[in-house]
């Protein structure tokens, strides 16, 4: 019969080559280093358009403004709910923690679309001009979604799918809420409907592929 080695020492044996594994920091540390870079993204914004005229239509419309913010808060918590899910013992619930933000966003900016109607001379946007919203939310995206996946698999995520659709719902509201540094005309349906379209598809790319690469 072979011999039977003890539980302490068989645990030894099996951990003594393994490396040091290095403590994560918590969810909100974490996202706030990737809120920073977006942070940064805008700053930079902010130095190459005029302020003043940005200010004044957030200012002069009480929708662009509730937009805007429901926008920039759901960036925050899609953020903080992507890093939190990505670890194992966080509830699934954190997915939900967005949701009042996204509705603010969503539905100050379809009350926008309403000034259309109310006031006529509102700009409406061109097709060329939503097209170059979509691009943008598009464009913006891919990099940050690059950053986030990359920043999210340290965590090893036991449920990638539901992780890398938060961080998709992080920067495409992320790079909406950067699109008011370009974005000179009043919303309309068409211009919402792109907006919708386009954070869409970044957070289908993110579960398909983010995922993928997260649960890995």
């Amino acid at each position: 019969m072979a011999d039977v080695i003890p539980n302490d020492r068989l645990i030894d044996a099996l951990a003594a080559d393994l490396p040091p594994v290095r403590r994560l920091w918590p969810p909100f540390v974490r996202a706030t280093g990737f809120l920073a870079v977006v942070l940064a993204i805008g700053t930079l914004l902010a130095c190459l358009v005029p302020l003043e005229p940005i200010a004044r239509r957030l200012l002069g419309a009480p929708d662009l403004m509730l937009a805007a913010i429901g926008s920039t808060a759901t960036a925050v918590l899609a953020t903080l709910a992507a890093f939190a899910i990505s670890l194992p013992d966080r509830s699934r619930a954190w997915a939900l923690l967005p949701l009042p933000a996204a509705a603010l966003w969503i539905g100050a900016s379809g009350l926008g679309c309403l000034r259309t109607v109310l006031a006529p001379a509102s700009h409406v946007p061109e097709a060329a001009e939503t097209i170059a919203c979509l691009r943008f939310i598009l464009g913006m995206s891919l990099p940050l979604s690059a950053l986030l996946i990359v920043m999210l698999r340290r965590a090893a995520p036991l449920r990638p799918r539901l992780t890398a659709m938060m961080g998709g719902l992080a920067v495409a509201s992320a790079a909406a809420s950067l699109l008011w540094f370009v974005h000179p005309f009043d919303a309309s349906a068409t211009d919402l409907c792109v907006h919708i379209v386009a954070v869409g598809i970044v957070v289908g790319l993110n579960e398909a592929f983010g995922g993928r690469l997260l649960g890995r």
